[in-house]
């Protein structure tokens, strides 16, 4: 089985940074993409970044120019560093991946994490 766990999230004023992290574990033979998505209080999950095993990135407007995902070399631990936070960027973040499990006989699979709850205060 594949977990994907993140950590880094919190309480931060607004113009203030955070830097989330995602690490996947289990019978993983490679990861294809991997990305973050938030959820804020009654509104639809979004993309905010993703990043693929090429390196490619695409960003949610909101955030271009403030957040950055980046990859591990082994990467199978993925981050993203929030700059200039917003009260609006508050949400529950959570880590996503497409993964090649081995314990699934190859196939690809879609992974969530259980989520991190980053609050941005004015």
């Amino acid at each position: 089985q594949v977990q994907l766990v993140e950590s880094g999230g919190g309480l931060v004023q607004a113009g203030g940074s955070l830097r989330l992290s995602c690490a996947a574990s289990g019978s993983i033979f490679s990861i294809n993409a991997m990305g973050w998505y938030r959820q804020a209080p009654g509104k639809q999950r979004e993309l905010v970044a993703v990043m693929s095993s090429s390196g490619s990135t695409n960003y949610a407007d909101s955030v271009k120019g403030r957040f950055t995902i980046s990859r591990d070399n082994a990467g199978n631990t993925m981050y993203l560093q929030m700059n200039s936070l917003k009260p609006e960027d508050t949400a529950v973040y959570y880590c996503n991946a497409d993964i090649i499990d081995y314990g699934l006989g190859y196939g690809v699979s879609t992974y969530w994490g259980q989520g991190t709850q980053v609050t941005v205060s004015s």
